[in-house]
């Protein structure tokens, strides 16, 4: 006798309150009300996970950007910024306001992109739960890859690392005259892997910022003008410095220097002895990244007081004037 085939009734179709229920009454059919979760029901679900996940990616996305935006009137600070500290002098002008920009866009950029990894791996996790997928070993899975491309690109990884911390500690920016070691100039622009400077013979130099192990930001406060000036050996050094500060303080209220220099010249004396004669050096408190052109205009003034006072250059002892013909 053949075996009589009886049909196992899903016991979901009994129970009022379920889905697989009303499924049951509108189309009769015990298999489709089984299966409404898995037809329906999950993937209803999994639609609305990666459609809630990209509404808060989107919103998310936009205050990042509200809050690090830089204003088109003016400099202001974006208010992500505001509670940083900010190192950049005001007397740079425009440059100034590009760097706050370039600061603003890279730490949005950072920002939105860490949301956009948190949030999609959090939407992508939840999917694999409804699923009902074991997470256990692809996250094992997934330590073990992240390890190894760790490994891999460290030194990548230690680029951007250094990039996010410069931002965030505004220890140079764009308009700021810097020295990083193998290259010196004025930053044209920074990221978070690489910083981009000129350096006065026109050569554009590419830093990976995880290679830069010290700064040294001539762009910052303020800077020193230092003008080192020779004397010969029998000249009146007390004469000498008199005749310089006078002249260094003309010099530092004329038309051409006052904009530039926030405190009067101070006289330090005598510096060096070397065998060509003495050297009286002069300092001048500048704004940042004006300290060259303030020492070039200071040095030209300042030799020609003290020709005009009748000092000799330091190496005319070397060149005595010839003495008279006999019988003359």
């Amino acid at each position: 006798m053949l075996p009589v085939l009886t049909s196992v009734k899903t016991p979901c179709i009994d129970d009022l309150s379920t889905f697989c229920h009303q499924v049951f009454e509108v189309t009769g059919n015990e298999w489709l009300a089984g299966s409404a979760n898995w037809l329906i029901t999950k993937p209803i679900k999994i639609l609305m996970i990666i459609v809630i996940a990209f509404v808060v990616r989107l919103l998310v996305r936009r205050l990042i950007n509200r809050v690090t935006t830089l204003p088109k009137t003016g400099g202001k600070l974006p208010s992500m910024l505001r509670p940083l500290r900010e190192r950049a002098p005001e007397v740079l002008g425009s440059a100034i306001i590009e760097r706050r920009r370039q600061r603003a866009m890279t730490i949005g950029s950072v920002l939105k992109s860490m949301a956009t990894f948190l949030i999609y791996g959090l939407a992508f996790i939840l999917v694999l739960g409804e699923l009902g997928i074991n997470l256990g070993p692809i996250i094992a899975s997934a330590g073990i890859i992240g390890v190894a491309i760790g490994f891999g690109a460290q030194n990548l990884v230690k680029d951007f690392l250094s990039g996010i911390f410069m931002m965030v500690e505004d220890q140079y920016g764009v308009g700021d005259v810097v020295d990083v070691g193998e290259a010196s100039g004025t930053v044209e622009s920074v990221g978070l892997r690489i910083t981009t400077l000129r350096d006065v013979k026109g050569t554009v130099w590419y830093v990976r910022n995880g290679e830069v192990l010290r700064v040294g930001n001539s762009s910052q406060g303020f800077a020193v003008a230092v003008v080192d000036v020779p004397l010969g050996y029998t000249a009146d050094v007390e004469r000498a410095t008199t005749v310089l500060a006078a002249a260094a303080s003309t010099a530092t209220e004329s038309d051409a220097l006052k904009d530039n220099v926030l405190e009067p010249p101070e006289m330090l004396g005598v510096e060096s002895v070397t065998p060509e004669g003495l050297q009286l050096r002069l300092t001048v408190k500048v704004r940042p990244g004006k300290q060259w052109a303030v020492q070039r205009a200071l040095r030209a003034q300042l030799l020609a007081a003290l020709e005009e006072a009748g000092f000799e250059p330091p190496l005319g002892r070397l060149f005595p004037p010839a003495a008279p013909a006999a019988g003359k």
